[in-house]
């Protein structure tokens, strides 16, 4: 039997890992400027965190998360998204008793049982920020600023911040009624997934991708239009800090997120090169996660941007030299082989980064291997040049050589090789 991967899991492979190591890089030097702290935590929870907080009508928790039973009868599931294990941590260990806002962030592995499509599979990974204690609409800004920040360094372009206010539990109830009311007198032209959103969770009508759908959402009531005065002061406050920090947006009523737990500010940022699935960064503030899940009663925002997605946009359009040996050597005869070791081993100690043929053929062979690693020089020894006390040391780019004292030769790589 040829064993191969699970449909929609996918293996990362070594000439991929650079525009990896290049994402998680720049969010991780980014994060630090912005005072975030990384946390990680358990890809295993109990399947109630996830129904409680995201919400048991959601497609995330009827359909999409891996869950089972384990030896004791507890129902677990593979997490599905970051935010809720984050908060639980949160409480859990009481961080909320530090000083300040608390800015955390994570990156690892997602888990939902969908359809595989480009940039998209059943283990995913994501890219976490959450920021706590704050109401907004200041820390609003910033986190959207973060992100902002965040595409760009990253490389990413053609990019559209897309923002709306989703309201509060005060004036939601509102919009929800008027919108079910709606659906209603719509119904015979939503699919058969929307039908059954409009009874259950009919906000997430506006997350469906069906043609037929958006055609008969195009007058439906609109969110804005039933946000309280808190609610409508900090959208409009939030705009002005945005203004201010001359980030352009599109406000898109629409918008409404996936999660049962959001509230007021939602935001989303797309790539347009990525055709119908444009979406790399979603975010929001789910003030009462907190308090629901047993903590303090504490506002929240945070978002959560799609690594495979952004991966696929940077291998499109970018091209990143891997990055080899600083040395590699080349060795003919056993005695040869043997100091190469020794040698390697006292470099590599010093932070040099070297390569070796485990089983060398001839010289040319090693030449081949060691172009084809992108070696910046190449150290020639074997028998004659070990009798002769002197190996010779190759640049691969100029092609210029020069012979090396073996006595003390790894002092004086050291020096040619870390100046």
């Amino acid at each position: 039997m040829v064993y191969t991967t699970i449909k929609g899991f996918r293996d990362i492979l070594p000439k991929e890992m650079p525009f990896w190591e290049r994402v998680e890089a720049e969010a991780r030097g980014l994060f630090k400027v912005f005072g975030f702290k990384e946390i990680r935590t358990p890809v295993l929870e109990r399947t109630e965190l996830f129904a409680r907080t995201i919400g048991q009508d959601t497609d995330i928790v009827s359909k999409e998360m891996y869950t089972f039973q384990d030896a004791k009868g507890r129902s677990l599931s593979l997490r599905p998204e970051a935010t809720a294990s984050i908060v639980r941590a949160y409480i859990q260990n009481r961080l909320y008793h530090e000083s300040g806002s608390q800015k955390l962030f994570t990156i690892g592995p997602m888990f939902r049982h969908e359809r595989p499509q480009k940039g998209r599979f059943r283990q995913f990974h994501q890219i976490n920020v959450e920021l706590f204690k704050d109401p907004g609409p200041r820390s609003d800004a910033d986190i959207i600023l973060l992100a902002m920040t965040l595409v760009k360094r990253i490389g990413l372009k053609e990019l559209s911040l897309i923002l709306n206010s989703i309201g509060c539990k005060e004036c939601r109830p509102r919009f929800r009624d008027n919108l079910k009311g709606y659906l209603v007198s719509v119904r015979d032209q939503l699919c058969s997934d929307c039908q059954r959103r409009a009874e259950t969770n009919p906000l997430r009508v506006f997350d469906c991708k069906v043609e037929a759908c958006k055609d008969a959402l195009k007058e439906a009531p609109k969110i804005l239009e039933f946000l309280c005065e808190d609610c409508r002061i900090h959208f409009n406050t939030l705009r002005d800090y945005l203004e201010t920090l001359g980030i352009d947006y599109l406000i898109d009523q629409s918008l409404v997120r996936g999660l049962d737990y959001y509230n007021r500010t939602t935001f989303e940022i797309q790539s347009h090169a990525l055709g119908a699935q444009n979406a790399v960064l979603g975010g929001g503030r789910y003030d009462g996660l907190i308090k629901q899940l047993g903590g303090p009663d504490e506002p929240a925002i945070g978002f959560a941007l799609g690594m495979e997605r952004v991966v696929m946009l940077l291998s499109e359009a970018l091209e990143i030299e891997t990055d080899g040996p600083d040395l590699f050597i080349a060795t003919l005869g056993k005695e040869a082989e043997k100091e190469a070791l020794v040698w390697a081993a006292r470099l590599r100690k010093e932070g040099v980064r070297v390569e070796l043929d485990y089983s060398p053929g001839g010289l040319k062979a090693q030449m081949r291997r060691a172009d084809r690693l992108n070696a910046k020089k190449v150290l020639i020894v074997g028998e004659d040049e070990l009798q002769r006390g002197k190996a010779v040391l190759r640049d691969m780019d100029t092609k210029v050589q020069e012979d090396v004292e073996i006595t003390g030769i790894v002092e004086k790589l050291v020096q040619v090789l870390k100046p």
